[in-house]
């Protein structure tokens, strides 16, 4: 099982919320990891959990590192990043 990560910097307009995000990784069968410094602790959530999300309080020019594990994690990692720059 191998996995890929990217770090990015957050770059999303008010539009996109994180139940866009949801939703756009629901079709998707890896897990998808989003992982980000919370006041000097790193935290990181699962994507597909909701209150991990709101957890990770995204803002513009955050340093995000996104990983995804499994089959289609290669393609579920892209449209990430797409949606979160």
């Amino acid at each position: 099982m191998h996995g890929h990560s990217q770090e990015i910097t957050v770059n999303i307009s008010e539009e996109q919320t994180i139940t866009g995000l949801s939703q756009l990784i629901q079709p998707y069968h890896c897990e998808i990891f989003l992982k980000k410094l919370v006041r000097g602790t790193v935290v990181e959530v699962n994507l597909k959990s909701f209150l991990g999300l709101i957890t990770l309080q995204l803002q513009n020019g955050d340093r995000l590192t996104v990983r995804a594990v499994g089959e289609d994690s290669e393609s579920a990692l892209k449209e990430v990043i797409k949606f979160l720059t």
